[in-house]
């Protein structure tokens, strides 16, 4: 049985790729659906030895890399070290996390069977590496938002312990700085990832868009999508809480302030009246 296997990595939050493609020398424009597919000669002058056609690496610009077909991990820590010449942000990269290994095995079989750890096909097709890799790099991608979103969570939830002990008041800064990581999660998901997005091959094969959509549905990207959406919902929610009480007592204690002041004048007036203070012409 024919076999092709795949790791990716998230490495960073986001990659631009047509640094990376003037670079290596690709005559081409890339738009964020669209990985920077490595190959042949460019794979070669960049890991300094040889590689065969079957060996790929797809960088995608939403900060995921994935390497086909047998990548040792001293050329995939090289080929990482290539990447942190065009992106600082993946000096922080951890092999150990947001990663996952996956394979394509041909025959055997008459109809596609995908499991966990692999994905049988009756007979190879050339859309496959693409878009197994699309799938993956978006999985990972998630992993790692998902992290990033129970850290605000987190977050959200040292705040509301204040709250409760009476600790009412939050600085405007620390609303902002909570509010600017929401924004900035969303806009990872959203714009990022692109999970609502399909490559342009699933347009024009339906065999591509059948085995993209089977795929989509069983690494339930979807699905985690959309969960990550509706808990990003309620942290709006939250924020705007916290904003709203932050707020009023600010307003209460600026109103105190101002009775206070009303008080103060008051008193010296009666004292002026009763002699008690001098009233200066």
């Amino acid at each position: 049985m024919h076999q092709i296997t795949f790791k990716a990595y998230a490495v960073a939050n986001e990659i631009e790729l047509n640094k990376i493609a003037i670079y290596c020398g690709i005559p081409k424009k890339y738009t964020w659906e669209q990985p920077l597919i490595l190959r042949g000669d460019n794979l070669t002058s960049i890991l300094r030895t040889g590689m065969d056609e079957s060996r790929q690496v797809l960088v995608f610009s939403f900060g995921s890399v994935v390497f086909i077909d047998h990548f040792s991990e001293a050329e995939i820590t090289l080929f990482l070290g290539f990447l942190q010449t065009f992106e600082p942000e993946v000096a922080d990269w951890n092999p150990s996390k947001y990663m996952d290994d996956y394979r394509l095995q041909v025959g055997e079989t008459e109809t596609i069977e995908l499991t966990d750890a692999y994905v049988v096909v009756p007979e190879y097709q050339g859309f496959y590496p693409e878009l197994i890799s699309t799938v993956i790099a978006k999985s990972v991608a998630l992993e790692k938002i998902e992290e990033q979103q129970g850290i605000i969570y987190d977050r959200l939830e040292m705040m509301i312990d204040r709250f409760e002990r009476g600790n009412l008041r939050i600085g405007n800064k620390e609303l902002a700085r909570t509010t600017a990581k929401i924004v900035r999660h969303e806009y990872n998901t959203l714009a990022y990832v692109m999970i609502l997005d399909k490559p342009e091959i699933t347009w024009t094969s339906s065999d591509a868009g059948e085995f993209y959509d089977r795929m989509l549905e069983f690494f339930e990207l979807n699905d985690r999508y959309k969960i990550m959406k509706s808990k990003t919902e309620v942290l709006y929610h939250v924020m705007e809480g916290f904003s709203t009480i932050s707020h009023s007592i600010r307003g209460l204690f600026v109103e105190w302030i101002v009775v206070i002041l009303i008080v103060i004048e008051v008193i010296l007036s009666l004292l002026q009246i009763t002699g008690w203070i001098p009233v200066y012409h």
